[in-house]
């Protein structure tokens, strides 16, 4: 599977971006999806995840409420709204493929491919 990540830009604080992860490979369909984010000299952060059937989503207590993952297999892509973004939602942000258990679904080292990143940055 290979992953090509978009959407990033430069957007005022408040405002709203769509991320985009477009996926090759026919077994996209089979595969949770999740985005991390890693702000300067930070570790990489879980940000959300979704099944592959879209059944199931799960959020950072930090984006709760203000993004949405979504994903549509029959366009090999998973989305991030964000919305009322913050100065703190600044970083790389990447998108990753996983199999592993739904309850695992946060701990990085667990996807199996990575998209190449795409930069958010929130100004003031």
């Amino acid at each position: 599977v290979q992953l090509q990540a978009s959407g990033g830009g430069l957007v005022q604080a408040g405002g709203s971006l769509r991320l985009s992860c477009a996926a090759s490979g026919r077994t996209f369909g089979s595969y949770t999806m999740g985005w991390f984010r890693q702000a300067p000299e930070k570790e990489r952060e879980f940000v959300s995840a979704i099944t592959w059937n879209g059944a199931r989503t799960s959020y950072a207590d930090s984006v709760k409420g203000r993004f949405t993952i979504s994903r549509d297999n029959a366009k090999n892509t998973v989305y991030l709204q964000m919305s009322s973004l913050k100065l703190e939602d600044t970083a790389v942000y990447y998108c990753a493929v996983t199999n592993t258990n739904w309850v695992r679904v946060r701990d990085s080292r667990l996807y199996d491919y990575w998209g190449q990143g795409t930069l958010v940055t929130v100004s003031s």
